[in-house]
């Protein structure tokens, strides 16, 4: 895949983002911030797990809206020194793009100029006040294997399993366990058995939880010692 390759988008009524190559939105149709704080943050314990050091992976970096309600979540509680998130995007969105879907999202708009000045400038590795951010374009199942780190708590957010399987296969998940530290964990939106079944295979103690909004179940999980 080349690695230069952009999302095709487009625009639902609403403001919402459809990637053309998968026929899925970007965020909830109801509200993508509060999806993100129930599904990824709540789903990994966060914050009360954040510490000096913390490290958050993603697999499907889109809008950056999962990043920035991160970051938001880490200012309120003190802004712990050298918490990292990583995110694995092979089709990442322009910088128009991503300014008109934030634009649905004042909270998040509100912070994110410095994020979007450096997307606008080619950086994908950039620091917002002390977060760092690093996002790395290419195909997962490859950049994932040569990874050279390991994740404290995993956001898995691809486009739906049903659509975008290759972000959802045995291999990329047992990758995803690989590169998980001692007591980390995943969270992510789907329910879907051979999702589960993969992340079991991972290494992962796997629960069902309830879902955000229509979504009756997600999937969060442990690695195990």
């Amino acid at each position: 895949m080349a690695k230069n390759q952009t999302a095709d988008i487009l625009w639902k009524e609403g403001g919402v983002p459809v990637a053309t190559r998968f026929d899925d939105p970007y965020f909830s149709l109801e509200d993508g911030l509060a999806e993100t704080r129930h599904v990824f943050l709540d789903g990994n314990d966060l914050p009360a797990r954040f510490a000096a050091g913390f490290h958050m992976a993603e697999l499907g970096f889109g809008t950056g809206l999962n990043m920035l309600a991160t970051f938001l979540t880490w200012r309120e509680v003190g802004s712990p020194d050298g918490v990292r998130f990583t995110s694995f995007e092979a089709f990442p969105m322009t910088v128009d793009d991503i300014t008109k879907a934030l634009d649905a999202f004042p909270e998040a708009r509100a912070v994110a100029t410095p994020f979007l000045s450096a997307w606008r400038d080619g950086a994908r590795v950039f620091d917002l006040d002390g977060f760092t951010v690093e996002v790395i374009i290419g195909d997962a199942r490859q950049t994932l294997a040569a990874w050279q780190d390991k994740a404290d708590a995993w956001f898995l957010d691809g486009f739906s399993p049903a659509k975008n399987p290759e972000l959802w296969g045995d291999d990329l998940m047992m990758q995803v366990g690989a590169h998980t530290a001692p007591d980390g964990t995943f969270a992510t939106y789907t329910a879907a058995g051979f999702v589960r079944r993969a992340l079991d295979a991972a290494g992962f103690d796997v629960e069902r939880s309830p879902g955000y909004g229509r979504k009756r179940h997600m999937s969060r999980g442990t690695l195990r010692p």
